[in-house]
């Protein structure tokens, strides 16, 4: 079931981040996700629109929209990966955002393929110096086929 995030939720929202950033990017270092957490709970959370879904009462997957037009984070429990759980969140926001964007690990393969495959074209490509990786940029317009 998707709903808005509660803010009683951030522990779990943490957590699940935390696991599922370090199952998808085994490229980057694993301290760096941990010097982020801060980053994440007090700014990067507070600022977004977030949804999760939760099954049993347990949270399994999340996106979060910044500015109403940029997808920050869409993590699933990497026990629940290819259960349509990601799919569900995306058009979730889909149906609620005339035009998104997200930046995303040229090395995360499952991601890139997963977002093209639901619309998302790759617009640009942009170098991070704290992890230095490259990335993509893809966007997504309501007028295209999800």
């Amino acid at each position: 079931m998707i709903r808005k995030w509660q803010s009683s939720d951030r522990q779990p929202l943490l957590t699940l981040w935390l696991e599922s950033t370090i199952f998808a990017h085994p490229f980057i270092e694993e301290s760096y996700w941990h010097e982020s957490e801060p980053l994440v709970r007090d700014v990067y959370l507070p600022a977004a629109h977030t949804w999760v879904w939760e099954e049993d009462g347990v949270v399994q997957g999340f996106i979060s929209v910044m500015d109403q037009r940029f997808v920050g984070a869409l993590f699933v429990a990497p026990a629940c990966i290819g259960r349509g759980i990601g799919r569900a969140l995306l058009a979730y926001v889909c149906d609620r955002y005339p035009e998104l964007s997200l930046e995303v690990y040229q090395k995360n393969s499952r991601a890139v393929n997963f977002y093209h495959a639901q619309g998302f074209r790759i617009q640009d490509s942009a170098w991070q110096d704290e992890t230095r990786q490259p990335t993509w940029i893809m966007r997504w317009q309501a007028d295209r086929m999800l």
